[in-house]
């Protein structure tokens, strides 16, 4: 085929928008039912600029990047965002209280079955409240889907999970332990610093691969991804709770416990669905972390992010939170058993 021609069954093709329409139909319903649902506990949907100074400063997430040119001719580089997160906590340091956005997200680097380029993000937030109560709010939203999709399960491939049981809420350490044998906590020092030979030693002795110059977070990714997290969410949903402290940029530390944060990933089916915290509020410490992630950023793929320093200054006035964001896309994927995240995206990205 001509690689200037169209391909031959593209989404906007009559006969395959009717086959998609009833998946987008059932996201519209989704979407409404939530959109309901938050209205209904008080909450204020806000709509967050997508350009940005920094499209996050997470060592591993990749934006676009784009130039503002002002009325003088003069160009700045900006982003679109990774996430509406630094938007949404510059709006509870204003005074929000409960605030939610079904926003489009850009994300580099990121193509397949689970993943597109841009994609829509519910990122929702509650002052005041510890991050347990994000845990039951995704539960109600995974109903939700469900019911409006008219099913009773969530669907991946050949995989199910029924999010009308009960829960299974694990540490990551106890996941760790459970599905490959790791005791990662004997690699996580009293004050949250990690130790990369202890783990590797692990990963040696259960016979995950790794490269002579991997991080401690490089195998704790792998394992995680090889061993973990496709026995999570099988038959019921996983809220995987607890991650080490090294692996929570955005959250606070356990209190009396600096090796873990208050983060949590809901999964189901195998497929992780939504992130959640307890949001750290220290912008000392929050500039420190974000620095270290940018000297990650430039070991491995040789560019940084700046750091919002409007964010930071907002920061120190934002009031303790919880927070999280979740995958809308998924979500209606598993709703609707849909095989791939294009189908339940009205027009996917080319």
């Amino acid at each position: 085929m001509n690689p200037a021609s169209p391909p031959s069954n593209p989404w906007w093709a009559p006969h395959r928008h009717a086959d998609r329409r009833p998946l987008l139909l059932a996201r519209n319903r989704i979407q409404a039912a939530i959109r309901a649902w938050l209205a209904g506990e008080g909450f204020t949907e806000v709509d967050p600029a997508a350009l940005a100074i920094s499209p996050g400063n997470e060592a591993h997430l990749h934006g676009f990047a784009t130039e503002a040119i002002g009325n003088d001719g003069e160009g700045r580089r900006m982003y679109l965002h990774t996430s509406p997160e630094f938007a949404m906590k510059k709006l509870l340091a204003a005074g929000e209280t409960r605030i939610h956005a079904f926003a489009h997200v850009w994300r580099n680097r990121e193509r397949g079955p689970l993943h597109s380029p841009e994609f829509t993000m519910l990122e929702w937030y509650r002052v005041g409240e510890g991050y347990e109560v994000l845990m039951a709010d995704t539960m109600a939203f995974l109903r939700l889907a469900a019911r409006e999709a008219g099913g009773s399960l969530l669907r991946f491939r050949d995989r199910t999970c029924d999010p009308f049981a009960e829960p299974e809420r694990i540490t990551v350490a106890e996941a760790f332990e459970l599905h490959a044998g790791v005791d990662l906590m004997r690699s996580i020092r009293a004050d949250g610093s990690t130790d990369a030979g202890g783990l590797g030693a692990e990963l040696d002795r259960i016979g995950v691969r790794r490269a002579g110059d991997d991080t401690w977070s490089d195998m704790l990714s792998r394992v995680l991804s090889e061993k973990v997290e496709p026995k999570l969410g099988m038959g019921r949903v996983t809220i995987l709770d607890r991650y080490p402290s090294a692996e929570a940029a955005l959250a606070r530390k356990v209190p009396g416990d600096a090796r873990v944060a208050e983060r949590f990933e809901v999964y189901a089916c195998g497929v992780e669905l939504a992130n959640g915290f307890g949001e750290l509020t220290d912008a000392g410490e929050q500039r420190r972390r974000f620095e270290a992630e940018m000297t990650e950023k430039a070991r491995v793929y040789g560019e940084t992010y700046p750091l919002d320093e409007d964010f930071l200054a907002a920061l120190e006035g934002m009031p303790a939170a919880a927070g999280i964001a979740m995958g809308f896309d998924r979500v209606v994927m598993l709703a609707t058993g849909a095989p791939r995240i294009d189908d339940v995206m009205w027009t996917p990205v080319p």
